[in-house]
């Protein structure tokens, strides 16, 4: 992260949806009113009804499209309802995308078990090569759907590759950049039109309000995307809005403490002889960390997962014992949280293809909180003992890769 964009960051974050003017309150209230009055039957007011836009939500939607240098974003209710509207304002019957194999389990079942009964198609490949995505091209092909880093295994895609190999063969690209967030990393300038979050997740970050945005610099797009908003009835809701404004306010400061814990707890599980692999960019194959280098703003993220060498019974015990790590279905919490991939969100996902990408029995995911590190550490260690004093965790390729 250049200077320049973390002073930007730093300035805009703490003042996000603020008002300015003389007699505005400082936080931005909560505007709990289904619908808004009208000066006749001729006036344009800006909000009518809380389906369509509503003051709170947009005040959240302004300060999202601010941190990527775009127009106002679209929220939605949830991450899976942005993808859904993103789905359903691009593709048409007899329409097909082109998908990261490896990516969060509920989008892959959206794809999979609704849109084809829409008559629309998706193949899933491995988006680390630009040449397989190439491959999978046809000439009905909309979009490109990418998740960098990848939920679990943080396998990384080029997106300036993808972005320019999608563009020449007249497909759009969007990103599922809900790991990273904008503030590490920004896909619309790698040359991606949408970026997707699940605000659930790292920018509200205290696990209390469900929320979903997309951010794209083209106006056409968003007046697509509003309509269709407006029609199924997807928007965020006031309160929701409200709360993942305040979480906002400190994502930065939030960041940056749990991605410097993360490295660390991933530096200590790759010196442990008990685990098989670390899922991190820095402990991942030298084409995956210079992705990360091109790409990511200064840290690679506050998720971490890795794989046991005892292997499924391991890692349920981890599970069962640690205490400080909370067993949730979730990241990005000022929390420390654990999961099961498998079982948790990739449990809808069949077992073969789980373990094509990676997701193992055995592998854990850690959403590092705001805890202090020896704690987190301290908790792990009292399950799976102290490392040795070398590394023991394998290298190797990203598992989408092989």
């Amino acid at each position: 992260m250049t200077s320049t964009q973390r002073t930007h960051f730093e300035t805009l974050l703490p003042h996000a949806g603020q008002g300015s003017l003389d007699g505005e309150p400082l936080v931005t209230p909560i505007t709990q009113s289904t619908t808004f009055c009208r000066d006749g039957l001729t006036s344009e007011a800006q909000h009518c009804y809380s389906r369509q836009s509503n003051p709170t939500v947009a005040a959240l939607e302004k300060t999202l499209g601010q941190l990527e240098n775009a127009p106002p974003a679209v929220c939605y209710s949830t991450g899976l309802a942005a993808e859904s509207a993103l789905f359903l304002s691009l593709l048409s019957a007899g329409d097909h995308i082109v998908c990261s194999r490896a990516l969060y389990g509920g989008t892959t079942r959206i794809l999979q078990q609704i849109f084809p009964s829409f008559g629309v198609e998706t193949s899933f490949v491995d988006t680390t090569s630009p040449e397989e995505v190439e491959r999978a091209l046809r000439l009905n092909t909309k979009l490109v759907f990418l998740e960098t880093p990848s939920n679990p295994t943080l396998a990384l895609t080029d997106l300036a590759a993808i972005t320019e190999v999608a563009h020449r063969r007249g497909a759009l690209v969007a990103v599922d950049n809900t790991f990273l967030t904008p503030l590490l990393q920004q896909p619309l300038d790698h040359g991606a039109d949408f970026s997707i979050y699940s605000t659930t997740k790292f920018i509200e970050g205290h696990s209390v309000a469900l929320g979903g945005a997309t951010v794209t610099r083209s106006e056409e797009h968003l007046e697509r995307l509003r309509f269709v908003r407006t029609c199924t009835g997807g928007i965020q809701t006031p309160f929701n809005a409200w709360l993942t404004l305040q979480g906002l306010k400190t994502l930065g400061v939030r960041l940056e403490r749990q991605c410097a814990s993360a490295l660390s707890i991933a530096e200590w599980l790759n010196q442990h002889d008990a685990v098989e692999r670390v899922h991190y960019p820095k402990f991942t194959a030298p084409a995956q960390r210079a992705i990360a280098e091109r790409q990511h703003l200064g840290a690679d993220g506050a998720v971490v997962s890795f794989e046991l060498r005892s292997g499924t019974e391991g890692a349920k015990e981890l599970l069962k014992k640690t205490e400080l790590c909370r067993l949730v279905e979730h990241v990005g919490g000022v929390e420390t949280l654990i999961t099961h991939s498998a079982s948790m969100t990739h449990g809808g996902v069949p077992k073969a293809e789980r373990e094509l990408v990676g997701v193992t029995e055995g592998l854990v995911r850690i959403s590092v909180g705001l805890e202090p590190v020896s704690a987190i550490i301290a908790d792990l260690e009292n399950v799976i003992g102290s490392p040795s004093s070398q590394p023991q965790a394998e290298v190797t390729p990203c598992p989408a890769a092989l």
